[in-house]
């Protein structure tokens, strides 16, 4: 009974949700001694409370910071403080995010003083970020956290990264006009700040290889169906996912205030076909050890969230961040501070949540943390079904799906 009072309750005050302008009251942006902008914006009633949301991956330049995610303008009319902060680094930025909120909390404290409780929301690599944070980062009275299509599952995706790279090695190399340097470590040295190699060198690369531009040959084919089947890729991510493999590898390898040069990812041993064709040929290199431990502690969970409560959701076929890091996340997080909610999508896309399932996440973990139950993937598609109709649907919360493991997608080391 104490749970559907909340639902209707939450409905009644979704269904009025106002734009973010209607209860801003005071805006404050700046940058940090860290060199990392940020936005922070308290609306007129503020409820003592601050969320902070945590970006997605890019490797552009820092810059101000415009977006304060998705769910920022029912935060702000629920009358939470909202605050962003660029990351100080571009790409794989878990080296430095975490000293990125503490210094915008400071920024924060010293303008409005400190808050009563704080909460993290974040999408992507924003939710990795989020994971670090509850872990690492120190930022006050941390009470809950909101990752959503979140790599939570942290540095084990660069595996699967390498094994991007390497397999298309293997397959395209001496195939005229679609081999790319770099090998191993995405790209050539020094892959930092800039690189020797352009997104549309990778595309046709990647066409003389497949053929994905249109009127592929009959060996164009059989190359692309090998590698989708061993990588598992969705063919709209191919080039998306390739591009990590390349550029962001590249970065985080060879920026001095990252692996400054150490191989972090190996493939020593790995099994890619059951010694076919792709385990004779593969590219295998040796992991440095140093640089696998900066990379596992920058970052991987551990599981050390406290009593911090955690709502995390994913879409089944993101392409880009895939699913099984919810699996590797829910073996680490004790059970009793962690629900987990899929999505079964028709297709394949990242982060393709409606606002309506983002939502009904953000409300679950809200009625939690004020002393509701934990909310369940079956309490968050009725939350979702009964908003819906306010907010922008569809609701396809599934809960039974189960998440596969991870060593069936990114092989195991």
């Amino acid at each position: 009974m104490k749970r559907t009072l909340l639902a209707l309750a939450l409905v009644a005050a979704l269904v009025g949700i106002s734009a973010p302008a209607a209860h801003a009251d005071t805006v404050l942006t700046g940058t940090t001694d860290g060199g990392a902008f940020f936005r922070i914006v308290v609306p007129t009633v503020w409820n003592g409370d601050l969320v902070i949301w945590n970006h997605g991956f890019s490797l552009s330049p820092v810059g101000p910071v415009s977006d304060l995610g998705p769910l920022a303008a029912v935060q702000l009319s629920e009358g939470y403080a909202v605050a962003a902060s660029s990351y100080q680094q571009i790409g794989w930025a878990l080296f430095k995010t975490k000293n990125d909120l503490q210094n915008m909390v400071a920024a924060f404290k010293a303008n409005f003083g400190t808050p009563n409780n704080v909460l993290l929301n974040g999408g992507s690599l924003g939710g990795i970020v989020t994971a670090q944070g509850v872990e690492k980062a120190n930022v006050g009275n941390l009470v809950g956290a909101y990752p959503f299509c979140g790599a939570v599952a942290g540095s084990r995706n660069w595996d699967g990264a390498l094994d991007l790279r390497l397999t298309y090695d293997a397959i395209c190399s001496a195939v005229p006009g679609a081999a790319i340097p770099g090998g191993a470590t995405g790209l050539p040295a020094p892959g930092f700040p800039t690189y020797p190699y352009s997104q549309t060198q990778m595309a046709f690369a990647a066409h003389a290889c497949f053929g994905i531009f249109g009127g592929a040959t009959v060996a164009q084919t059989a190359r692309l169906v090998q590698y989708l089947t061993i990588t598992q890729l969705p063919p709209s991510f191919l080039l998306t996912d390739l591009g990590y493999g390349l550029f962001a590898m590249s970065n985080v390898i060879f920026d001095p205030a990252k692996l400054n040069g150490g191989q972090g990812v190996g493939n020593v041993n790995v099994n890619y076909d059951n010694g076919g064709v792709i385990d004779t040929t593969i590219q295998r290199v040796a992991v440095n050890n140093g640089a696998a431990t900066r990379l596992g502690k920058n970052f991987t969970p551990k599981g050390q969230v406290g009593s911090v409560k955690i709502v995390s959701v994913h879409t089944d076929g993101d392409g880009l961040v895939i699913v099984e890091n919810e699996r590797e996340y829910a073996d680490v997080v004790p059970a009793g501070n962690l629900t987990t909610a899929i999505v079964n999508e028709a297709g394949n896309t990242h982060c393709g949540f409606s606002n309506a399932e983002l939502i009904s996440g953000w409300e679950s973990l809200r009625g939690w943390v004020a002393g509701a139950p934990q909310p369940s993937a079956a309490s968050i598609q009725a939350l979702c079904n009964a908003i819906a109709p306010g907010v922008g649907g569809p609701c396809r919360y599934d809960p039974a799906f189960v998440i596969p493991d991870m060593d069936g997608r990114i092989r195991p080391r």
